[in-house]
């Protein structure tokens, strides 16, 4: 919108999909590579390129713009790609659909699931190997930053199955590389995969998992929507692509993978052996100290022809943090309009670190409904921390957009949340003793805003003169 003219209604999303022809949802990484290829939105690296800073520092200065592709890998054959989900538009194009109807197209997936298929043979598993195996002779897996002990694995997604029901849980923990076939898992105490590995631990044995490397934009993106424990998120990338995932059975453990990723890492997580972690890189862009992470092997690689060894800048980079943003929105979207049918739309921030920052748009919200959403908002994600309600005339992605509703339709003295000692999560950069003050901030009209002689008003041409040049603008 613009503050000199009346705000528009967004056009409907169903509209503008059918004004445009976008090519179908890829369904494998190595598809998609492909069509970046094409059209040019792929930087092929020739250069000799250490996996040791080198790769990182690149992906740092690159963090926008073509997907980089790193070819030539020092002391490995096989080539790393990073930074390809680096904006909303670089997602909505993976999954085959305007970038302006991400939002609801995900909103759509989570209430219209699709059951994966198994299929007998995959391409994931043209080669299979079960003996010496040496992780950091076999993948050329990035070390990220000068204070971490060594490198991790960090668009890994994760496949595991609780052992008391058997239900499957697909999520993305970071992994770092022991030596030999050994890793360790850094997984928050509140994550279901942690969960499942103390279930494991209780009845005295390992858990198995499967490190599924080279995935697609829907099943990144449905490995980290909020769901239950217990919620296949297979179903919800089924969803995302308009197609059941295609699964294969792991030829080591009792766990099924997307047939079209790139590499599987089969083995187990030991929780009872625990590993300091030391400084590890987080979404804030600093260093933290988690304490210990959980032992692990690696017991079997599968993988595909000429494989591409796929890696997302971890900190504060687009990619990772877009990851979480376009996730956690939807969830919370889907959540908060079971009991506020008038919330349309909810953008978790890139200057809120794709974490901690929220805008939620409302259609005409009643008296009280944005105090209402808000804190809503901060209770089902503990996350958030700053969470500002607009109206659906502001377009919740512009922060111009969002500043300027701040600036003519927030009243401090009663749209002000303040929230004082609220439990925070372990990555909120300025936790103290786990608190935080949580703060919102209502921007929306009141009755009579905008009514001829009120201080809303807003300045116009005549509206039929205005529509007229509207429709003909093109002539002018």
């Amino acid at each position: 919108m613009t503050p000199h003219m009346p705000p528009s209604r967004p056009t409907s999303p169903a509209a503008e999909t059918q004004a445009t022809t976008h090519p179908a949802p890829v369904i494998s990484l190595r598809d998609f590579i492909e069509q970046l290829r094409n059209n040019n939105e792929l930087h092929i690296i020739k250069r000799a390129t250490d996996p040791r800073f080198e790769i990182s520092s690149v992906l740092s200065l690159r963090k926008t713009g073509p997907a980089q592709f790193f070819e030539n890998v020092t002391g490995h054959s096989m080539p790393v790609i990073g930074n390809v989900f680096n904006s909303r538009a670089r997602f909505a194009q993976s999954l085959g659909i305007p970038a302006t109807t991400l939002a609801t197209h995900c909103l759509n997936a989570l209430t219209n699931p699709i059951k994966p298929v198994l299929v007998d043979t995959a391409p994931v598993q043209a080669h299979v190997k079960t003996t010496d195996i040496d992780l950091l002779a076999d993948l050329p897996v990035p070390h990220w930053f000068e204070r971490e002990a060594a490198p991790y694995i960090t668009a890994g997604v994760i496949i595991a199955k609780d052992p008391e029901t058997g239900k499957r849980n697909v999520s993305i923990a970071r992994l770092r590389l022991e030596g030999g076939n050994r890793i360790m898992a850094g997984i928050a105490k509140n994550h279901h995969l942690y969960r499942l590995a103390d279930k494991a631990l209780a009845r005295g044995h390992d858990l198995e998992i499967a490190v599924v490397i080279g995935n697609d934009a829907a099943l990144l993106l449905g490995s980290q929507m909020y769901m239950a424990l217990g919620d296949d998120e297979y179903d919800i990338a089924g969803g995302l692509q308009g197609s059941p995932v295609e699964l294969v059975r792991c030829k080591t453990v009792d766990l099924e993978v997307p047939a079209h990723a790139e590499i599987v890492l089969e083995g187990t997580l030991s929780p009872g052996e625990l590993i300091d972690e030391g400084p590890v890189s987080e979404f804030p862009g600093f260093y933290v100290n988690y304490g210990a992470g959980i032992g692990g092997a690696i017991t079997c690689i599968t993988h595909r022809e000429n494989p591409v060894f796929q890696a997302i800048l971890p900190g504060y980079a687009p990619e990772h943090c877009l990851l979480g943003a376009i996730s956690i929105e939807a969830g919370l979207a889907f959540q908060l309009q079971k009991t506020i049918p008038c919330v349309t739309r909810v953008v978790v921030t890139d200057g809120g670190m794709g974490r901690l920052h929220a805008v939620i748009a409302m259609h005409q919200p009643r008296a009280g409904e944005g105090k209402r959403a808000i804190l809503l908002a901060m209770g089902l994600v503990n996350l958030l921390k700053h969470v500002v309600v607009v109206e659906d005339d502001i377009d919740p992605e512009n922060p111009q957009d969002v500043e300027w509703s701040l600036a003519a339709r927030f009243r401090g003295q009663e749209d002000l949340v303040v929230i004082e000692g609220v439990k925070a999560d372990r990555c909120d950069p300025i936790h103290e003793g786990l608190t935080v003050t949580k703060i919102g901030m209502v921007a929306t009209t009141r009755p009579g805003d905008g009514a001829k002689g009120s201080r809303s008003e807003f300045c116009t041409p005549p509206q039929d003169i205005f529509n007229r040049v509207r429709d003909a603008l093109d002539q002018y």
